[in-house]
């Protein structure tokens, strides 16, 4: 029986409509549902959050040091709770759809995407990822994704590296099915958590966007979902569900090794 001391992790999964590539809406945006919200351990946001999946990475991009990264750092620190989303960022002559985790302390963990959306152009205009990373908070560790990495389970496995597992992304609508779909699948694959963070409306390329923000459990159960509704999916997570379940039916011990590139 878990105990009332027992590890939790609350998360807030924020879901809106992007305004294409503008930054100062988004973020306006944002502040309003962050108003709304409960209070939270961990808030996430979609991908590239303040302009929207644009392929005019140049034109939009920062310095790791410049305003979208401050506004985080600011706004992590008036939750006491940890932000979390893609942005795109320059460094040097790259540019990057990198994954910034801010902490109230400003302290900041980055992760860059590494599969890019050749369809939509994304490998012509930045850089891929080169590494994994995982980060950890009050005991969970979470293994943060970028939108398509959604269809490659080898890099998303369950290495007993994590607990949870969290897709950032702008899925397009008539690919929604696949979304909600891999979403169960890679829960069940990896006995873990995985939050699932979208976005609704149409972007500016005419691309529209029905949200399907989610938490699904190990057994594959969507446990709550925002469906195309803007707004905050609060929920809590406890480490127990997680590891209850990978103790009691561990397949994980079966599972093939391998060595994924880096």
């Amino acid at each position: 029986m878990a105990g009332t001391n027992e590890p939790k992790l609350s998360v807030s999964l924020i879901q809106y409509n992007i305004e294409w590539e503008d930054v100062n809406q988004n973020l306006q945006q944002i502040e309003y549902l962050l108003s709304s919200s409960t209070p939270s351990d961990l808030y996430i946001l979609p991908e590239t959050f303040s302009t929207g999946f644009t392929m005019q990475a140049r034109q939009f991009a920062e310095e790791e040091s410049g305003p979208t990264l401050q506004w985080m750092k600011e706004k992590a620190r008036m939750l006491n709770a940890v932000l979390m989303g893609s942005t795109i960022i320059k460094e040097g002559k790259h540019v990057y759809n990198r994954l910034l985790w801010v902490s109230p302390e400003g302290i900041l963990g980055r992760y860059d995407k590494r599969h890019l959306f050749r369809i939509g152009g994304e490998h012509e205009n930045y850089s891929p990822g080169k590494s994994r990373v995982t980060f950890t908070l009050k005991g969970f560790r979470i293994l943060p994704l970028i939108c398509y990495y959604l269809r490659f389970p080898v890099f998303s496995r369950n290495r007993n590296d994590y607990d949870i597992l969290v897709y950032v992304a702008n899925w397009p609508a008539p690919r929604q099915h696949v979304w909600n779909t891999l979403l169960q699948a890679r829960a069940i694959e990896n006995q873990c958590v995985v939050l699932g963070v979208s976005r609704v409306g149409k972007d500016g390329d005419g691309t529209d966007h029905i949200g399907g923000t989610a938490v699904i459990n190990p057994y594959g159960q969507i446990k709550a979902t925002l469906g195309n509704t803007p707004g905050v999916l609060n929920y809590d997570i406890t480490l127990s569900e997680i590891r209850e379940f990978r103790k009691k039916f561990p397949v994980w011990k079966d599972a093939d090794e391998f060595t994924m590139p880096m």
